[in-house]
């Protein structure tokens, strides 16, 4: 199960249900994925296609809504 938190800019925001306890969000574009952790801040951790630009502009999209992927994934996980 991997349940879409939002989408923006032909972004699609989502968790993997059964994945490492850190903090972070996978990132879903047409050109490839990336996965950012928002602990102890936010940062790119892999990137699998995507271009400079696009991960700017994922990166900053993940800053904007920081707030409510947290409280995705408090409701998400229940931590």
């Amino acid at each position: 199960m991997s349940p879409t938190i939002f989408r923006e800019d032909g972004f699609r925001f989502f968790f993997f249900s059964r994945e490492e306890s850190r903090l972070h969000v996978h990132v879903h574009h047409a050109d490839g994925e990336a996965k950012f952790w928002l602990e102890p801040a936010i940062e790119l951790a892999q990137n699998y296609g995507l271009n400079d630009r696009q991960i700017r502009a994922a990166e900053a999209l993940v800053r904007k809504h920081e707030n409510d992927i947290r409280a995705a994934w408090r409701k998400h996980f229940g931590r």
